[in-house]
């Protein structure tokens, strides 16, 4: 997926457009007032007050058809600078681009006039609309001026634009991709998880299916952590405010978390990361050089108060749970654990059939003294200490400036789905500050107390977007041994007793062998049930019917297919478990 934002060319087409749809609007709804209409990294998009009225899927028809109007007349697009009082008195009565010029300093104003539409802009913007006429509108939703609930709700209208119909085809049939891949219609398909507003926005539930999944996941993930020497634990999902004090969270990160509570003369806030459980459980007794490294793990549940517009589904919320840990080392121990963390994470790339990522070395903006803890020397000492063990470790790495955690640089795996733009998954971060703000030491064998360095880090990241990624990147047709549902038993005849019998043996033995069965003898007709089976993805359909009911044998259809394969019993048995049991990635088909 092409990002808008950083394509200059497109980032000027796009902006520009957004102008043509603002002017489509003010000709359909000449009460329409509008706040701002940026370059996003999907497109461009404005926020509009229609007073009463409210868009509707068949009024961005009607918006498109008017915005072709307004290219097909081909005006010239023209910039103008303006005084503050100029640009007060031209847009008197719009509360809203009133409160963006009082912003403004004088002299420093510019407007751009397309035919009988002029709109407050920095630009830059094409020269004439017909540029941007192969352009589509993708989405509308309503959003709070500023981001601010108190606020009214504004209607806000995204879009994209091309330079050639093709470039603008292609990309409809990515979108139209993004939407089959997108893990909210799966996870709403397979009855996965379910959001409520009742409940809060950016709040998911498991249902029991996708509950399942994540168990799977967590399962998976401690069992691997648990052979490298991992101890979990679990620990309180609030904590002080001085906690947070004393980490430096409260400083550095208080605009990201729930507003403290204060309860019997104590304020006690949603820890949006668990570092500082896991550095006080360090504390909780001493320790010797010959106990190190430890490495504490848990999933634990977090909170982060996002903002309202970035919540998606389980892939981003304000609650989700982490995959973490810290591992507690000397300096003479840092490489050799980072070594173990990366082949942990490439080793659980491997079964997950992860090979599109890349390495990044998230560093500190020294210029920026607000977000970083000031230490130059430790920030240099840590920065130098992980540069040189990805360059031991021949890890291919680039590095950027301002993306480290406010504590220490890290390590980011930045995976590329199979549509929409990069992110990280998994992380491994170099903490020199923290030890040192909770005073943890350790014995050395010269009988002096030390400071330990820790490692953060997370392989799944959060189970809830690491799910999220899975269930994108296979449309939802997860390997066996992920799947909520891993056999569905089909009677042809659900009127039968002697096959609803043999079914309910079949389903009897899958179950006894450890697998997820499940036996659908509704009176609907084999159809339906085959088609709602199809629908959750279950990766093996059983057809039983008296000829398998006489043979005593076994005839399934893999996930997305036709074709239908007839077994013994215990052959079943042992595919699947094999399956199982080694994690494939897909079924290996009958020779």
């Amino acid at each position: 997926m092409v990002n808008f934002k950083e394509e200059e060319r497109l980032n000027t087409l796009n902006h520009s457009c957004a102008h043509v749809m603002a002017q489509a609007i003010k000709h359909l709804y000449p009460q329409a007032k509008f706040w701002v209409g940026p370059v996003v990294a999907e497109g461009f998009y404005y926020d509009v007050d229609l007073g009463e009225d409210v868009i509707t899927d068949e009024s961005i028809a009607a918006i498109e058809k008017e915005m072709k109007k307004v290219c097909k007349e081909g005006k010239k697009i023209y910039r103008r600078e303006i005084s503050k009082s100029e640009a007060m008195e031209l847009f008197a009565g719009d509360e809203y681009k009133l409160d963006l010029i009082e912003d403004l300093e004088d002299g420093n104003i510019t407007v751009y006039d397309q035919g009988d539409y002029t709109d407050l802009c920095r630009g830059p913007h094409v020269d004439n609309t017909k540029l941007c006429k192969n352009f589509k509108l993708v989405k509308h939703s309503g959003v709070y001026w500023k981001g601010d609930a108190n606020n009214k709700v504004l209607q806000r209208v995204y879009g994209v634009c091309f330079p050639t119909p093709e470039e603008l085809e292609e990309h409809i049939k990515l979108l139209e991709e993004a939407k089959e891949r997108d893990h909210r219609k799966i996870g709403k398909d397979m009855q996965l998880f379910m959001v409520d507003d009742l409940i809060g926005r950016g709040l998911p539930m498991f249902l029991p299916r996708g509950y399942t999944i994540w168990q799977e996941l967590e399962n998976y993930i401690k069992e691997k952590e648990r052979k490298l020497g991992y101890q979990h634990v679990m620990t309180p999902c609030v904590g002080t405010v001085n906690l947070y004090k004393t980490s430096g969270h409260w400083d550095h990160y208080k605009e990201n978390m729930f507003p403290a509570m204060e309860m019997e003369g104590e304020s006690f806030v949603l820890r949006p990361m668990n570092c500082p459980h896991h550095m006080m459980i360090y504390a909780n007794k001493m320790h010797s050089y010959k106990d190190l490294p430890i490495r504490i793990g848990e999933i634990a549940h977090d909170f982060r108060f996002e903002a309202s517009g970035t919540l998606k589904g389980i892939e981003r919320g304000r609650h989700f749970c982490q995959n973490d840990a810290h591992l507690f080392v000397t300096p003479e121990q840092i490489a050799d654990e980072v070594s173990k963390v990366v082949d942990l994470i490439f080793d659980v790339y491997k079964d997950f059939n992860i090979t599109d990522y890349r390495c990044v070395l998230s560093l500190r903006d020294p210029a920026d003294t607000k977000k970083y803890h000031q230490d130059d020397e430790m920030w240099n000492t840590a920065e130098d200490a992980l540069r040189k063990v990805l360059k031991d470790l021949h890890i291919e790495f680039t590095e950027e400036i301002g993306e480290a955690a406010f504590y220490g640089p890290k390590l980011d795996v930045n995976v590329k789905p199979a549509v929409g733009n990069e992110y990280t998954l998994s992380t491994c971060q170099l903490d020199f500050c923290l030890p040192a703000k909770f005073e943890l030491t350790y014995v050395d064998k010269d009988g002096e107390k030390k400071t330990p360095v820790v490692l953060h880090r997370a392989i799944l990241g959060s189970l809830d977007r690491f799910m999220a990624y899975i269930l994108e990147e296979t449309k939802g047709n997860l390997p066996l041994w992920l799947a909520p549902s891993q056999v569905k038993i089909l009677p042809v005849k659900n009127e039968d007793e002697e096959l609803l019998a043999y079914a309910e043996e079949i389903r009897e033995l899958l179950d006894r062998a450890g697998m997820r069965v499940e036996l659908d003898a509704r009176s609907e007709k084999l159809s339906y049930r085959l088609r709602e089976a199809q629908i959750q993805k279950v990766p093996y359909i059983l057809v039983l019917g008296n000829n398998e009911r006489n043979d005593r044998t076994i005839s399934y259809r893999l996930h997305g297919q036709q074709k239908t394969t007839t077994v013994s019993i215990d052959a079943f048995v042992e595919k699947l478990t094999n399956e199982i049991d080694n994690k494939l990635v897909a079924p290996v088909e009958e020779a």
